[in-house]
C-alpha cells in the first residue's frame, strides 16, 4: 500500500497518511495514537483559521490569528482582509528600518516572535496613518480653553490609537470662584466625566477602546470626591484613576498626622485633613472595585531623566510611563519565552534581541507622524523609549523556577539588570552614530545617550496572545482553561510547558485537562506531582506580598515604571489591600494597582464556580487585571 501512496509527489497529507501507517505496522501503537491526536487537533485549527479567512504561514494559534485579523491585519474598503500575518511584519520591519540590513533584522526579530512593538506600530506602521506611539500625557490648565484643547487633543491622539494620561490637578475645586462668569467652578471631577465621554464617541476607529488615565494630588480640595468618583460601576469606564501621593502624605500616613488641601489657583490652604483617613478612603475604594491606585509621585520625579526641562505630573493609561507634558513614548516587548535554551537563560540571544529592539525603538521616534506639533517637539527632544519584557512567568517556569519564591525574585531581578545594562549600552552607541538626545545637556546622564529613557515594563495584553506567551511580568493566569474565541465558539487551551511536562511524565489525559480547566489552578489537583504543583502557579496561587515584590525586582532596574497587578481573592480582608499598598512605596515601586476578584460584575475572566462551569477568558486577556477597563 506504502508503495502505490509514493508514486509521484505526495502532498503533506499524504506523507502525514504514510507516517501514520508505518507507526502502526512497526508497532509504535502509541505513537501513533498520539500523532493521530496531533494531526485531528491541527486539522481542527486549519478549518478554523479558514473560517476567519486568513492564510496563516507562521502557525499562530487560531486566538492569535483573531486578534491580528480584528485589529492589526490590513483590510479593503470592505472590510476584507488583504494581509497574512508574515505580511504584518514585513510591512512592520519595512517601515521602520533605515537601511535592508535592519529590515531583514527587524523581520525575524517580529516573525520569530522574539519581539513585538506596542499596537499603534503594528497597527499604522506602514500605512498613511503612521502615528506608532502607544504612550502620551496631555496637559491640562485651569482655564475652559485648555481644558477643551485637552479633550481635542485626546481625540486626535485615541483615533490614532494611542492612550492618554492627565493630571487634574490644576483644575480649581468645585464650588471656587470664576471671575469671568461671576459663577462656581464644577471642579475636575466633572471635567472628567467629559473626557469619558468624548473617549466613549471616539473608540479609536473601532480597533482598540479608548484607555485613559485620570490623576488627582492627594492635597486636592476635591480628592475625596476622586476617589470616590467610580464608586457607581459603570462610572468613567474609559478611566483608570489613580492619586497622586507625595512623601510628605507616606510620612503623615505613617505618623497619623494631619496633612493639607490646597486650592490649586492660588496656593492657599483651604483646610487641614486626616492623612489616614485620606488614606483609608483609598484603600476601601481599592478593595470594593479596583480604584483608585496610588502613583508616588516623588519617587518618580526621583528619577526624572530630564528635571532641567520639567517636572513630571502624570502617567499613561497602565501606570508604566511617567511623562512631560505633551511627551508620548512607544513601546515593545522583548519575549523572555524564547529566551531560554537547554534548561539556561540564553544570554548571547537576549542581548542580540536587545539591540535590534532599541535600534527598532529609536527609529520609530523618526518616522512617526505625530498627531500634535507640541509632542513632536519634546519627544524629539528626549527621545523616550520604552524597552520591556513578556513571557517571563513562561521563562520561570522552562527554567523549573516557582514565581512566588526568593529565587523567582531572584531571577526577574537578573533579568531586568541584564536587560537595562545592554539596551545603554546600545542606546550609547546609537548616541556616538546619530548623536545624543537634544536635551542631553542637564539630563542625569553622564555619558550621551540617544534616549532619555530605554526600559520600561508595560502590560501586553494582544501582543502576548499573538506571540503565544505569559503577559508581562504577570503570573499565569491559568493552567488549562476555556477560550471565548468568536461568538459561541470555545476552545479548551493548555499550558503549552505544562502540557509537555505531564506528557513527558506519563500523567497527561484530556479527562485532567479538563478537571484542572474547572478551577485553572492546580491545587487540590491528586494526579498532579507536587514538583510540577510548586513551580506552575497561577496568579491567585500567589499571595499579594510576592506580587508586590516582583514588581519592585523588575523596578530596581527599569528606567520608567512597572506595570503589575496585584491580584487578591474575593474574600480578602482590606487589610491585606492596606499592606501591598504600603509595601509598594517601601520597595520603591513607582505605583500600585490591585484587583480583587468579582469586585466587578463584569470581567474578563472567570473563574470556575461548580460543577458546570470552567475558567473562561475572552479572547483578549492574556493575564493581569480580569476587569474589562483595564485598558491592556
Amino acid at each position: 500500500m506504502i508503495e502505490k501512496r509514493i508514486r509521484g509527489i505526495p502532498d503533506v497529507e499524504g506523507v502525514q497518511d504514510i507516517v501514520e501507517e508505518v507507526l502502526i505496522n512497526n508497532g509504535y501503537s502509541g505513537v501513533a495514537k498520539a500523532y493521530i491526536l496531533y494531526r485531528e487537533k491541527r486539522a481542527r485549527i486549519r478549518k478554523a483559521k479558514e473560517f476567519l479567512g486568513v492564510k496563516d504561514e507562521l502557525k499562530l494559534s487560531v486566538n492569535a490569528v483573531r486578534v491580528l485579523q480584528r485589529r492589526y491585519l490590513l483590510k479593503d474598503y470592505k472590510g476584507g482582509g488583504i494581509e497574512t500575518p508574515l505580511e504584518l511584519f514585513r510591512r512592520i520591519g519595512r517601515a521602520v528600518a533605515l537601511d535592508p540590513e535592519s529590515e531583514e533584522e527587524f523581520l525575524k526579530i517580529l516573525s520569530n516572535l522574539e519581539f513585538l512593538p506596542n499596537s499603534p506600530t503594528l497597527m499604522n506602521a506602514g500605512t498613511d496613518m503612521g502615528q506608532l506611539s502607544a504612550c502620551f500625557v496631555i496637559p491640562v490648565e485651569d482655564s475652559l480653553t485648555s481644558i477643551f484643547d485637552a479633550v481635542k487633543n485626546m481625540a486626535l491622539i485615541q483615533q490614532s490609537g494611542g492612550g492618554t494620561g492627565f493630571s487634574f490637578s490644576n483644575l480649581r475645586p468645585s464650588g471656587d470662584i470664576v471671575r469671568t462668569t461671576h459663577g462656581v467652578a464644577s471642579g475636575p471631577v466633572s471635567f472628567l466625566r467629559v473626557f469619558d465621554i468624548a473617549t466613549d464617541v471616539i473608540k479609536q476607529g473601532g480597533k482598540r477602546r479608548g484607555a485613559n488615565m485620570g490623576i488627582l494630588r492627594a492635597d486636592h480640595p476635591d480628592i475625596i470626591e476622586f476617589i470616590t468618583s467610580k464608586t457607581k460601576e459603570g462610572s468613567l469606564t474609559n478611566f483608570n484613576i489613580s492619586v497622586a501621593v507625595d512623601d510628605r502624605f507616606m510620612n503623615a500616613v505613617r505618623d497619623d498626622g494631619e496633612y493639607e488641601l490646597i486650592n490649586p489657583r492660588n496656593r492657599e490652604v483651604v483646610k487641614k485633613v486626616s492623612a489616614r483617613d485620606i488614606w483609608n478612603l483609598i484603600i476601601t475604594m481599592a478593595w470594593r472595585n479596583g480604584d483608585p491606585g496610588i502613583i508616588f509621585i516623588d519617587e518618580i520625579n526621583r528619577h526624572n531623566p530630564t528635571p532641567q526641562v520639567g517636572m513630571m505630573e502624570s502617567t499613561n493609561p497602565c501606570g508604566e510611563q511617567p511623562l512631560l507634558p505633551y511627551e508620548s513614548c512607544n513601546l515593545g516587548s522583548i519575549n523572555l519565552a524564547k529566551m531560554v535554551k537547554d534548561g539556561s537563560i540564553d544570554r548571547e540571544k537576549l542581548e542580540k534581541t536587545i539591540n535590534i529592539a532599541v535600534k527598532f525603538l529609536d527609529n520609530v521616534i523618526d518616522i512617526n507622524k505625530y498627531p500634535l506639533l507640541q509632542t513632536e517637539a519634546i519627544t524629539k527632544a528626549n527621545r523616550k523609549t520604552g524597552l520591556g519584557v513578556m513571557g517571563f512567568a513562561d521563562m520561570l517556569v522552562q527554567l523549573g523556577i516557582p514565581y512566588n519564591s526568593e529565587e523567582g525574585l531572584k531571577t526577574g531581578e537578573e533579568v531586568m539588570s541584564f536587560i537595562r545594562e545592554k539596551s545603554h549600552a546600545m542606546s550609547e552607541r546609537l548616541a556616538e552614530e546619530r548623536g545624543a538626545f537634544p536635551n542631553f545637556q542637564g539630563s542625569i546622564y553622564k555619558k550621551p545617550m540617544r534616549n532619555a529613557t530605554v526600559t520600561t515594563v508595560a502590560p501586553t495584553g494582544t501582543i502576548s496572545i499573538i506571540a503565544g506567551c505569559s503577559s508581562g511580568i504577570e503570573p499565569l493566569f491559568a493552567i488549562s482553561f476555556v477560550r471565548n474565541v468568536m461568538e459561541g465558539t470555545k476552545l479548551l487551551e493548555v499550558n503549552p510547558y505544562f502540557e509537555a511536562i505531564a506528557k513527558e511524565r506519563g500523567f497527561y489525559s484530556e479527562e485532567l485537562m479538563m478537571k484542572i480547566a474547572k478551577h485553572g489552578t492546580l491545587a487540590g489537583i491528586d494526579k498532579v506531582p507536587d514538583d510540577v504543583k510548586r513551580v506552575f502557579v497561577t496568579a491567585f496561587d500567589v499571595a499579594p506580598e510576592w506580587h508586590v515584590r516582583m514588581q519592585a525586582a523588575f523596578q530596581k532596574h527599569c528606567d520608567n515604571a512597572v506595570s503589575k497587578t496585584i491580584n487578591f481573592p474575593n474574600d480578602v480582608d482590606i487589610k491585606e489591600v492596606e499592606k501591598a499598598y504600603m509595601l509598594a512605596y517601601e520597595l520603591k515601586c513607582k505605583g500600585i494597582t490591585v484587583y480583587r476578584y468579582g469586585s466587578k460584575t463584569q470581567q474578563v475572566l472567570y473563574l470556575g464556580d461548580d460543577i458546570d462551569k470552567y475558567v473562561s477568558a475572552d479572547d483578549e486577556y492574556a493575564g493581569g487585571c480580569p476587569a474589562p477597563v483595564c485598558p491592556v
